[in-house]
């Protein structure tokens, strides 16, 4: 009984915290998506209830998040503003994700290149950002980056003083609120707060927050057509596949959280019907929210009951706090999103640009200019292709390479041996062919059952060349094996390779001693460590 109290505190206040990061960002991403202010937080409310009903007992906050706001934003736009022409689109995503739960593809998403889903991110996060300057200078917002980009001669012509003030000590306390602040209060609660204050004690002319409504939302019934679905199921598709990748993701940070094994299928199926309920209810399509859910994690959270309370206590909020809601300047909410923007901006692929492969690069660049500038859904088609294209061309060309001095298999009887002999304190791992981002997922699984390892010899005998995704790979086995005090020798044969790895910062990651071209070196040395010298004698 003790037990079970201590777990419910700490998903109470997991959901306190969680609500507290939500609230702001829901009513941002509502007045971003061109559906209000209210759609926002009911989609909050609505969707990380029933995700937490139905969904994996892991602490998983769900809601609005930058992606989909975008993508509910072109709908929006596309429509005209008409709800009746919008619902039938989120209705049929909602379902789309329902029947990708009872598919193997919630297992096979997370292999999407990561030039796919870096280009596409840094997209939606530029978009934000280039949308939300002209409501930040008290300007119209407008429905394209192009558009916006055309009006911004006149936006600065004609800047609103007032909103300009509100928006860039908005942005100030984001970008520089001391983390020891932060840690109890949220840096976007605080800005929405004083700066909300703010305006209304000081009178300021700058727009406000309208049409928040309190009441329960009422329910749409929707209208369809044979020629609405056959229109529309290619945006409906994208929303759902993106806000399932958005899920799985969370889902899989949950888990190197929790220690506990999130179930894909279930997740994303919760997530279908939490939103199908939001959809028929005109509330804002959401996925399950990084942020939110691992700042619930840290602060104790460890079963779905905090996404349950986190619903309740921001509809609580709703409720109570329905007069100053009214009063949040739309500047203020700008530059909450523009440092959202700011922060799923992928930022740390600029550290690799010198010496990742250049059709990675080619991947990256093109979706990321024709998701800014032109459409989301040909950007994340034409990337998958690209990629696919590509990769298929790496494997051709690698089959023309006949000479391999190395051979693994010269060491397997003597691997075979140390392992044993070490009692599994060393172990060897072989990456057979290329080390890419179909190969990463299975490569890390293995690190989950190295219980009792000290050393783990990872040799990587392919000739072909590091790609992005296998470099921030490399880095995640670093750090997840480094949190395990596990220490990992990398042994890379192919001298381009090697030459590749410790030009780089893994380098100084894994460390100078710890990079090797040949892997009886490597065992030598694990072996001195360990001081097992007598499994030579």
């Amino acid at each position: 009984m003790k037990e079970k109290l201590s777990i419910l505190k700490g998903d109470f206040y997991g959901a306190i915290i969680a609500s507290i990061i939500a609230f702001p960002q829901a009513l941002a991403f509502g007045v971003a998506s061109g559906l209000g202010a209210s759609a926002g937080i009911w989609g909050a409310v609505i969707l990380s209830f029933i995700a937490g009903v139905l969904g994996c007992n892991l602490p998983i906050i769900s809601g609005p998040t930058g992606p989909c706001a975008i993508i509910i934003a072109t709908i929006v736009t596309a429509a005209a503003g008409n709800i009746h022409a919008i619902i039938p689109i989120l209705i049929m995503a909602a379902i789309f994700q329902i029947l990708i739960s009872l598919t193997e593809i919630p297992r096979m998403i997370k292999y999407v290149p990561y030039p796919v889903i870096s280009g596409f991110l840094t997209g939606i996060g530029l978009i934000i950002i280039i949308l939300q300057i002209a409501p930040l200078l008290g300007g119209v917002t407008y429905s394209s980056t192009i558009k916006a980009l055309l009006h911004y001669p006149e936006l600065f012509a004609n800047i609103n003083i007032h909103a300009m003030i509100l928006g860039l000590i908005t942005l100030a306390i984001l970008f520089f609120t001391p983390k020891i602040i932060t840690k109890y209060v949220p840096s976007q609660l605080l800005a929405l707060v004083i700066m909300t204050g703010a305006a209304y004690y000081f009178g300021l002319d700058v727009e406000k927050i309208t049409g928040v409504a309190f009441s329960i939302p009422h329910a749409y019934f929707p209208h369809f057509t044979l020629e609405i679905i056959t229109r529309d199921i290619p945006i409906a598709l994208t929303l759902a596949f993106i806000t399932t990748s958005e899920s799985l993701l969370t889902g899989i940070i949950m888990d190197s959280l929790t220690k506990n094994k999130h179930n894909s299928k279930r997740l994303v199926a919760s997530q279908g019907i939490g939103n199908l309920f939001c959809a028929l209810t005109g509330s804002m399509y959401g996925s399950a929210a990084t942020m939110r859910s691992v700042a619930a994690v840290k602060t104790g959270a460890k079963t779905k009951v905090s996404a349950i309370l986190c619903s309740l206590i921001l509809m609580l909020v709703l409720f109570k706090l329905n007069g100053f809601i009214a009063q949040i300047p739309v500047c203020v909410l700008a530059a909450i999103l523009i440092k959202i923007g700011y922060d799923i901006l992928d930022l740390k692929v600029i550290k690799v640009l010198k010496y990742a492969p250049k059709d990675d690069l080619y991947v990256l660049l093109t979706v990321l200019i024709l998701t800014v500038f032109y459409n989301l859904i040909f950007a994340l088609g034409l990337g998958v292709v690209l990629s696919a294209l590509l990769y298929a061309k790496r494997i051709a060309d690698n089959t023309n390479i006949k000479e391999n001095k190395y051979s693994p298999s010269d060491y397997t009887a003597f691997e075979t041996k140390v392992e044993q002999e070490s009692h599994y304190k060393i172990r060897i791992l072989h990456i057979d062919g290329q080390f890419f981002f179909g190969s990463i997922t299975q490569i890390v699984s293995h690190f989950d059952e190295m219980l009792e390892t000290e050393y783990i010899i990872l040799n990587y005998a392919s000739n072909a060349e590091l790609d992005m995704s296998a470099i921030f790979a490399l880095e995640d086995i670093i750090v997840r094996l480094q949190s395990q005090n596990i220490k990992l020798y990398l042994v890379l044969p192919n001298e381009k390779i090697y030459n590749q790895i410790k030009s780089m910062s893994i380098n100084s990651q894994i460390g100078e001693d710890c990079l090797f071209s040949d892997e009886s070196a490597a065992i030598y040395q694990a072996i001195s460590k360990t001081h097992l010298e007598q499994i030579y004698e």
